[in-house]
Protein backbone atom coordinates (compact mmCIF):
# COMPACT_ATOMS: atom_id res chain seq x y z
CA UNK A 1 0.00 0.00 0.00
CA UNK A 2 1.38 3.40 -1.02
CA UNK A 3 1.79 5.96 1.77
CA UNK A 4 -0.48 8.99 1.90
CA UNK A 5 2.54 11.24 1.42
CA UNK A 6 6.21 10.65 0.66
CA UNK A 7 8.75 13.21 1.83
CA UNK A 8 12.29 13.67 0.51
CA UNK A 9 13.73 12.68 3.89
CA UNK A 10 12.35 11.17 7.08
CA UNK A 11 13.54 9.91 10.44
CA UNK A 12 13.01 6.32 11.54
CA UNK A 13 12.19 5.78 15.21
CA UNK A 14 12.14 2.17 16.39
CA UNK A 15 10.92 0.55 19.59
CA UNK A 16 14.58 0.25 20.60
CA UNK A 17 15.00 4.02 20.17
CA UNK A 18 11.95 4.67 22.32
CA UNK A 19 13.15 2.26 25.00
CA UNK A 20 16.55 3.96 25.09
CA UNK A 21 14.97 7.37 25.61
CA UNK A 22 12.53 6.08 28.26
CA UNK A 23 15.43 4.49 30.14
CA UNK A 24 17.21 7.84 30.28
CA UNK A 25 14.02 9.61 31.36
CA UNK A 26 13.84 7.21 34.31
CA UNK A 27 17.52 7.70 35.20
CA UNK A 28 19.18 10.24 37.51
CA UNK A 29 20.55 12.35 34.66
CA UNK A 30 18.66 14.20 31.94
CA UNK A 31 21.61 16.42 30.99
CA UNK A 32 25.38 16.48 31.57
CA UNK A 33 25.21 12.82 32.51
CA UNK A 34 26.87 9.59 31.30
CA UNK A 35 24.97 9.28 28.02
CA UNK A 36 26.78 12.32 26.63
CA UNK A 37 30.25 10.78 26.80
CA UNK A 38 28.86 7.41 25.75
CA UNK A 39 27.43 8.95 22.57
CA UNK A 40 30.62 10.88 21.88
CA UNK A 41 32.79 7.78 22.28
CA UNK A 42 30.52 5.66 20.08
CA UNK A 43 30.35 8.32 17.37
CA UNK A 44 34.13 8.84 17.32
CA UNK A 45 34.57 5.08 16.91
CA UNK A 46 32.03 4.98 14.08
CA UNK A 47 33.64 7.87 12.20
CA UNK A 48 37.23 6.94 13.01
CA UNK A 49 38.34 10.09 14.83
CA UNK A 50 40.12 10.32 18.19
CA UNK A 51 37.68 12.74 19.77
CA UNK A 52 34.06 13.84 19.43
CA UNK A 53 32.24 16.72 21.12
CA UNK A 54 28.43 16.70 21.10
CA UNK A 55 26.60 20.01 20.76
CA UNK A 56 23.03 21.25 20.48
CA UNK A 57 22.87 21.30 16.66
CA UNK A 58 24.97 21.37 13.50
CA UNK A 59 25.09 25.17 13.44
CA UNK A 60 26.53 25.20 16.95
CA UNK A 61 29.11 22.69 15.75
CA UNK A 62 30.14 25.07 12.97
CA UNK A 63 30.18 28.09 15.27
CA UNK A 64 32.33 26.46 17.95
CA UNK A 65 34.68 24.77 15.46
CA UNK A 66 35.54 28.04 13.76
CA UNK A 67 35.94 29.73 17.13
CA UNK A 68 38.15 26.91 18.39
CA UNK A 69 40.29 26.99 15.25
CA UNK A 70 41.06 30.64 15.92
CA UNK A 71 39.60 32.67 13.08
CA UNK A 72 40.79 36.27 13.42
CA UNK A 73 38.36 39.19 13.02
CA UNK A 74 37.81 40.12 9.35
CA UNK A 75 39.76 37.14 8.04
CA UNK A 76 38.05 35.42 5.13
CA UNK A 77 36.96 31.81 4.93
CA UNK A 78 36.20 30.01 1.66
CA UNK A 79 33.27 27.64 1.31
CA UNK A 80 30.77 26.44 -1.27
CA UNK A 81 27.68 28.45 -2.26
CA UNK A 82 25.78 25.16 -2.55
CA UNK A 83 25.19 24.39 1.10
CA UNK A 84 22.75 25.27 3.84
CA UNK A 85 23.18 28.88 4.96
CA UNK A 86 24.53 27.80 8.36
CA UNK A 87 27.90 26.87 6.83
CA UNK A 88 28.47 30.48 5.84
CA UNK A 89 26.60 32.07 8.75
CA UNK A 90 28.95 30.52 11.30
CA UNK A 91 31.85 32.42 9.74
CA UNK A 92 29.98 35.67 10.37
CA UNK A 93 29.21 34.62 13.96
CA UNK A 94 32.99 34.60 14.47
CA UNK A 95 33.49 38.09 13.00
CA UNK A 96 34.98 36.63 9.84
CA UNK A 97 34.17 37.35 6.22
CA UNK A 98 32.50 34.81 3.97
CA UNK A 99 33.98 34.12 0.56
CA UNK A 100 32.76 31.54 -1.89
CA UNK A 101 34.25 29.59 -4.76
CA UNK A 102 32.15 27.98 -7.44
CA UNK A 103 31.42 24.26 -7.56
CA UNK A 104 32.69 21.61 -9.96
CA UNK A 105 29.99 20.93 -12.53
CA UNK A 106 30.32 17.15 -12.31
CA UNK A 107 30.81 16.53 -8.59
CA UNK A 108 28.83 19.57 -7.35
CA UNK A 109 31.56 19.99 -4.71
CA UNK A 110 33.75 23.01 -3.98
CA UNK A 111 36.15 23.38 -6.93
CA UNK A 112 39.65 23.06 -5.47
CA UNK A 113 41.26 24.57 -8.56
CA UNK A 114 39.23 27.76 -8.18
CA UNK A 115 40.09 27.85 -4.47
CA UNK A 116 43.79 27.56 -5.30
CA UNK A 117 43.57 30.39 -7.84
CA UNK A 118 41.80 32.64 -5.34
CA UNK A 119 44.39 31.97 -2.63
CA UNK A 120 47.28 32.66 -5.01
CA UNK A 121 45.86 36.08 -5.82
CA UNK A 122 45.33 37.07 -2.18
CA UNK A 123 47.73 38.76 0.20
CA UNK A 124 49.09 36.62 3.01
CA UNK A 125 46.79 36.21 6.05
CA UNK A 126 43.73 37.39 4.07
CA UNK A 127 42.24 33.95 4.54
CA UNK A 128 41.96 31.95 7.75
CA UNK A 129 40.50 28.67 6.57
CA UNK A 130 38.55 26.55 4.10
CA UNK A 131 35.27 24.69 4.68
CA UNK A 132 34.66 22.03 2.01
CA UNK A 133 31.17 20.53 2.09
CA UNK A 134 30.42 16.83 1.52
CA UNK A 135 27.38 17.86 -0.46
CA UNK A 136 24.51 15.35 -0.75
CA UNK A 137 26.81 12.74 0.80
CA UNK A 138 29.54 12.94 -1.83
CA UNK A 139 32.98 13.07 -0.15
CA UNK A 140 35.13 16.14 -0.72
CA UNK A 141 38.76 15.33 -1.58
CA UNK A 142 40.06 16.28 1.83
CA UNK A 143 43.56 14.98 1.19
CA UNK A 144 44.04 17.50 -1.62
CA UNK A 145 42.44 20.27 0.41
CA UNK A 146 44.86 19.47 3.27
CA UNK A 147 47.82 20.02 0.97
CA UNK A 148 46.34 23.30 -0.21
CA UNK A 149 45.56 24.45 3.34
CA UNK A 150 49.12 23.67 4.45
CA UNK A 151 50.55 25.54 1.46
CA UNK A 152 48.73 28.71 2.50
CA UNK A 153 48.84 28.17 6.29
CA UNK A 154 45.07 27.73 6.70
CA UNK A 155 42.93 25.58 8.94
CA UNK A 156 40.61 23.05 7.32
CA UNK A 157 37.09 22.29 8.55
CA UNK A 158 35.01 19.57 6.88
CA UNK A 159 31.25 20.08 6.78
CA UNK A 160 30.33 16.40 6.82
CA UNK A 161 26.66 16.82 7.79
CA UNK A 162 25.53 14.91 4.70
CA UNK A 163 28.12 12.17 4.82
CA UNK A 164 28.56 10.08 7.99
CA UNK A 165 29.55 6.69 6.61
CA UNK A 166 30.86 8.16 3.36
CA UNK A 167 34.50 7.84 2.29
CA UNK A 168 37.07 8.64 -0.38
CA UNK A 169 40.23 6.87 -1.51
CA UNK A 170 43.51 8.41 -0.32
CA UNK A 171 46.78 8.29 -2.27
CA UNK A 172 47.51 4.82 -0.94
CA UNK A 173 44.13 3.61 -2.15
CA UNK A 174 42.79 3.22 1.38
CA UNK A 175 39.37 4.39 2.48
CA UNK A 176 39.40 7.68 4.37
CA UNK A 177 36.05 8.23 6.05
CA UNK A 178 34.23 11.54 5.99
CA UNK A 179 34.86 13.36 9.23
CA UNK A 180 37.65 11.08 10.51
CA UNK A 181 39.95 14.13 10.55
CA UNK A 182 42.84 12.27 8.94
CA UNK A 183 43.15 15.45 6.86
CA UNK A 184 40.86 18.08 8.38
CA UNK A 185 41.57 19.89 11.64
CA UNK A 186 37.95 19.25 12.58
CA UNK A 187 34.70 18.06 11.04
CA UNK A 188 31.08 18.74 11.89
CA UNK A 189 27.87 16.72 11.74
CA UNK A 190 24.16 17.36 12.19
CA UNK A 191 21.55 15.08 13.77
CA UNK A 192 18.52 16.86 12.36
CA UNK A 193 15.68 14.36 11.72
CA UNK A 194 16.34 14.09 7.97
CA UNK A 195 20.02 13.23 8.45
CA UNK A 196 21.52 9.72 8.59
CA UNK A 197 20.94 9.47 12.32
CA UNK A 198 18.93 11.79 14.53
CA UNK A 199 18.90 12.87 18.13
CA UNK A 200 15.91 15.14 17.50
CA UNK A 201 18.20 18.11 17.13
CA UNK A 202 21.90 17.86 17.76
CA UNK A 203 25.37 18.04 16.30
CA UNK A 204 28.89 16.71 16.72
CA UNK A 205 32.42 17.96 16.19
CA UNK A 206 35.16 15.44 15.51
CA UNK A 207 38.90 16.10 15.73
CA UNK A 208 42.22 14.36 16.33
CA UNK A 209 43.73 17.43 18.02
CA UNK A 210 43.73 17.05 21.82
CA UNK A 211 44.16 20.79 22.47
CA UNK A 212 41.30 21.70 20.16
CA UNK A 213 39.19 19.00 21.81
CA UNK A 214 39.74 20.48 25.28
CA UNK A 215 39.01 23.97 23.95
CA UNK A 216 35.74 22.84 22.41
CA UNK A 217 34.62 21.18 25.64
CA UNK A 218 34.98 24.52 27.44
CA UNK A 219 33.43 26.61 24.66
CA UNK A 220 30.25 24.51 24.55
CA UNK A 221 29.63 25.13 28.27
CA UNK A 222 30.12 28.86 28.88
CA UNK A 223 33.92 28.64 28.77
CA UNK A 224 33.82 26.99 32.19
CA UNK A 225 36.19 24.31 33.45
CA UNK A 226 36.12 22.23 36.63
CA UNK A 227 39.30 20.34 35.85
CA UNK A 228 41.69 20.74 38.80
CA UNK A 229 44.81 20.86 36.62
CA UNK A 230 43.39 23.80 34.63
CA UNK A 231 42.16 25.98 37.52
CA UNK A 232 43.98 29.16 38.50
CA UNK A 233 42.69 28.69 42.04
CA UNK A 234 40.86 25.90 43.85
CA UNK A 235 38.46 26.70 46.67
CA UNK A 236 37.06 23.19 47.02
CA UNK A 237 35.08 20.47 45.28
CA UNK A 238 32.40 22.92 44.13
CA UNK A 239 34.84 25.31 42.50
CA UNK A 240 34.85 26.09 38.77
CA UNK A 241 36.20 28.90 36.62
CA UNK A 242 34.96 30.64 33.50
CA UNK A 243 38.20 31.07 31.61
CA UNK A 244 36.88 32.24 28.25
CA UNK A 245 33.61 33.44 26.77
CA UNK A 246 31.65 30.37 25.67
CA UNK A 247 28.09 29.31 24.99
CA UNK A 248 25.47 26.91 26.26
CA UNK A 249 25.65 24.51 23.34
CA UNK A 250 25.40 21.26 25.31
CA UNK A 251 23.46 18.24 24.08
CA UNK A 252 21.33 16.56 26.74
CA UNK A 253 21.29 12.91 27.80
CA UNK A 254 17.82 12.33 26.34
CA UNK A 255 19.01 13.31 22.87
CA UNK A 256 22.27 11.39 23.30
CA UNK A 257 20.43 8.20 24.26
CA UNK A 258 18.43 8.45 21.04
CA UNK A 259 21.64 9.10 19.09
CA UNK A 260 23.35 6.06 20.63
CA UNK A 261 20.44 3.83 19.66
CA UNK A 262 20.30 5.22 16.12
CA UNK A 263 24.03 4.75 15.72
CA UNK A 264 23.69 0.98 16.17
CA UNK A 265 22.04 0.73 12.74
CA UNK A 266 23.88 3.57 10.99
CA UNK A 267 25.88 1.27 8.69
CA UNK A 268 22.73 -0.54 7.60
CA UNK A 269 21.14 2.83 6.94
CA UNK A 270 23.91 3.84 4.54
CA UNK A 271 23.65 0.49 2.78
CA UNK A 272 19.90 0.97 2.36
CA UNK A 273 20.43 4.47 0.98
CA UNK A 274 22.87 3.09 -1.57
CA UNK A 275 20.41 0.42 -2.68
CA UNK A 276 17.68 3.04 -3.14
CA UNK A 277 20.06 5.24 -5.12
CA UNK A 278 21.02 2.32 -7.35
CA UNK A 279 17.36 1.65 -8.10
CA UNK A 280 16.91 5.28 -9.09
CA UNK A 281 19.95 5.07 -11.36
CA UNK A 282 18.83 1.89 -13.04
CA UNK A 283 15.28 3.13 -13.56
CA UNK A 284 15.97 6.70 -14.65
CA UNK A 285 19.35 6.62 -16.42
CA UNK A 286 17.88 6.31 -19.92
CA UNK A 287 15.49 9.25 -19.63
CA UNK A 288 16.77 11.92 -22.04
CA UNK A 289 17.67 15.42 -20.90
CA UNK A 290 18.14 14.66 -17.21
CA UNK A 291 21.33 14.52 -15.14
CA UNK A 292 21.53 12.24 -12.11
CA UNK A 293 23.72 14.61 -10.14
CA UNK A 294 26.89 13.61 -8.35
CA UNK A 295 25.77 10.14 -7.35
CA UNK A 296 28.38 8.19 -9.32
CA UNK A 297 31.16 9.19 -6.91
CA UNK A 298 32.66 6.31 -4.93
CA UNK A 299 32.00 6.48 -1.21
CA UNK A 300 28.80 8.53 -1.58
CA UNK A 301 26.66 8.38 1.58
CA UNK A 302 23.46 9.48 -0.20
CA UNK A 303 21.92 11.92 2.18
CA UNK A 304 20.29 13.23 -1.00
CA UNK A 305 19.52 11.79 -4.42
CA UNK A 306 19.62 14.65 -6.90
CA UNK A 307 18.12 14.81 -10.35
CA UNK A 308 18.77 17.77 -12.63
CA UNK A 309 16.33 18.83 -15.33
CA UNK A 310 15.44 21.96 -17.28
CA UNK A 311 11.86 21.18 -16.27
CA UNK A 312 12.53 21.17 -12.53
CA UNK A 313 9.66 23.45 -11.50
CA UNK A 314 7.11 21.47 -13.50
CA UNK A 315 8.44 18.18 -12.12
CA UNK A 316 8.32 19.52 -8.55
CA UNK A 317 4.69 20.59 -8.98
CA UNK A 318 3.73 17.34 -10.73
CA UNK A 319 5.17 15.22 -7.92
CA UNK A 320 3.57 17.40 -5.27
CA UNK A 321 0.12 16.76 -6.77
CA UNK A 322 0.83 13.08 -6.21
CA UNK A 323 1.82 13.77 -2.57
CA UNK A 324 5.49 13.21 -3.33
CA UNK A 325 7.25 16.01 -1.48
CA UNK A 326 10.59 16.45 -3.19
CA UNK A 327 12.89 19.32 -2.23
CA UNK A 328 15.52 21.64 -3.70
CA UNK A 329 19.06 21.66 -2.29
CA UNK A 330 20.10 24.42 -2.24
CA UNK A 331 19.34 28.02 -3.08
CA UNK A 332 22.91 29.31 -3.54
CA UNK A 333 23.81 31.06 -0.30
CA UNK A 334 25.11 34.18 -2.03
CA UNK A 335 21.69 34.79 -3.62
CA UNK A 336 19.83 35.08 -0.32
CA UNK A 337 18.82 38.71 0.36
CA UNK A 338 21.09 39.00 3.39
CA UNK A 339 24.16 37.90 1.45
CA UNK A 340 23.23 40.18 -1.45
CA UNK A 341 23.29 42.99 1.10
CA UNK A 342 26.93 42.05 1.77
CA UNK A 343 27.81 42.64 -1.89
CA UNK A 344 27.27 39.23 -3.50
CA UNK A 345 25.22 39.19 -6.68
CA UNK A 346 23.78 36.99 -9.38
CA UNK A 347 26.49 35.92 -11.79
CA UNK A 348 29.22 35.59 -9.15
CA UNK A 349 29.20 31.77 -9.23
CA UNK A 350 27.61 30.70 -12.53
CA UNK A 351 27.98 26.93 -12.19
CA UNK A 352 26.26 26.94 -8.79
CA UNK A 353 23.54 29.21 -10.13
CA UNK A 354 22.91 27.04 -13.19
CA UNK A 355 22.80 23.94 -11.01
CA UNK A 356 20.19 25.59 -8.78
CA UNK A 357 17.83 26.16 -11.72
CA UNK A 358 17.77 22.41 -12.44
CA UNK A 359 18.16 20.47 -9.19
CA UNK A 360 15.52 18.48 -7.35
CA UNK A 361 16.01 15.98 -4.51
CA UNK A 362 13.96 12.79 -4.73
CA UNK A 363 12.89 10.82 -1.63
CA UNK A 364 15.65 8.76 -0.06
CA UNK A 365 15.77 7.40 3.48
CA UNK A 366 16.26 3.93 4.99
CA UNK A 367 12.62 3.37 5.90
CA UNK A 368 11.35 4.26 2.40
CA UNK A 369 9.04 1.41 1.44
CA UNK A 370 9.58 -0.48 -1.81
CA UNK A 371 6.11 0.40 -3.08
CA UNK A 372 6.68 4.09 -2.29
CA UNK A 373 10.04 4.06 -4.08
CA UNK A 374 8.45 2.42 -7.11
CA UNK A 375 5.64 4.97 -7.05
CA UNK A 376 8.19 7.81 -7.13
CA UNK A 377 10.06 6.16 -10.02
CA UNK A 378 6.84 5.56 -11.96
CA UNK A 379 5.75 9.14 -11.36
CA UNK A 380 9.03 10.59 -12.63
CA UNK A 381 8.81 8.37 -15.71
CA UNK A 382 5.22 9.43 -16.25
CA UNK A 383 6.19 13.08 -16.11
CA UNK A 384 8.97 12.77 -18.66
CA UNK A 385 6.82 10.69 -20.99
CA UNK A 386 4.32 13.56 -21.39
Amino acid sequence: MISNSISYGKQEITEEDIAAVVSTLKSDFLTQGPKVQEFEKAFAEYIGSKYAVSVSNGTAALHLSIMGLGLKPNQKVITSPITFAATANAILYNQGQVDFCDIDKETLLLDINLVREKLKRAEKHTYGGIIPVDFAGAPAQMEQFRELADEFDLWLLEDACHAPGGYFRNKEGQQSFCGDCSNADAAIFSFHPVKHITSGEGGMITTNDSKLYERLLRLRSHGITKSSDELNENHGGWYHEMQTLGYNYRLNDIACSLGISQLTRAKKGVQKRKKIAQKYFDALKDIPNINLGNGFIEGHAFHLFILQSDRRKELYDFLRKKNIFSQVHYIPVHLHPYYRSLGFKKGDYPIAEEYYTKCISLPIYPSLKEEDLQFVIDSVKEFFSV
